[in-house]
């Protein structure tokens, strides 16, 4: 199983304090000498993290997959085909969240959704769609033609008890199963950490997970690198 790192809240930290650092381009070389498979970040529309600027800068420095989390904005989606990432994944996003809140709905945005992916494929960028573990949602994602799909783990990762989580880690299991029996290629994330993280890891038909917060969490207390290389180990 893949690794994909987030490094929003890099950016983050440089936010807080209206400064040139830390760059978010150097933590990506350190995350790519780690072992990471992938680099994974989230161009907000209120910027309140990565800008347009650092994404430019990752395209040029880094070697690893680069993955866009972004919104279906046409403001966004015309910054994306200007970069060119390798991956587009498309994200639901409200303005006052904290983070990502459950998956985009592709039923009630399909004309919205479809649109993008055609505009981001037809610039040579691969599509996935972050979804709800939802037999529904899977079948739309389907039906707009692209070719991943990022299943939201965080009912899992937010269980209140161990009940609780294995329902929703059978809710994902089956999920991956049916993602992968119409041919997609099946990814999740979203609230997982080293405590939690090996129970989605057995899930075969997953094939990368996305983990931003917890990684850049445990890289203070032990460095960015050691943080990646643990997680990669538990992942692996």
């Amino acid at each position: 199983m893949h690794l994909g790192v987030n490094i929003d809240h890099i950016a983050t930290l440089r936010e807080a304090r209206g400064v040139l650092e830390p760059e978010p381009s150097l933590a990506a070389l350190l995350v790519e000498k780690s072992g990471a498979d992938s680099l994974v970040v989230h161009l907000r529309e209120d910027r309140r993290h990565i800008n347009d600027n650092d994404l430019f800068v990752l395209k040029e420095v880094v070697r690893l997959r680069l993955n866009l989390e972004m919104s279906i904005s046409k403001e966004i989606v015309g910054i994306a085909c200007k970069v060119k990432p390798d991956q587009a994944t498309l994200v639901p996003e409200k303005r006052k969240e904290l983070t990502t809140e459950g998956g985009l709905d592709v039923i009630k945005n399909f004309r919205r959704v479809k649109s993008a992916v055609i505009n981001l494929e037809g610039e040579g960028i691969d599509v996935s769609i972050f979804i709800d573990p939802d037999r529904s949602q899977i079948k739309a994602a389907r039906g707009i033609g692209v070719r991943m799909v990022e299943l939201h783990t965080g009912r899992y990762a937010n269980a209140k008890d161990k009940k609780g989580a294995e329902r929703h880690l059978k809710e994902l299991r089956i999920a991956a199963e049916f993602a992968k029996s119409l041919g997609l290629h099946v990814f999740a994330g979203h609230g997982l950490d080293y405590n939690n993280v090996l129970g989605v890891t057995g899930i075969t038909e997953i094939e990368e997970l996305n983990i931003g917060h917890s990684i850049i969490a445990r890289a203070v207390f032990v460095g960015l690198g050691r943080a990646v290389k643990e997680m990669k180990e538990l992942v692996s």
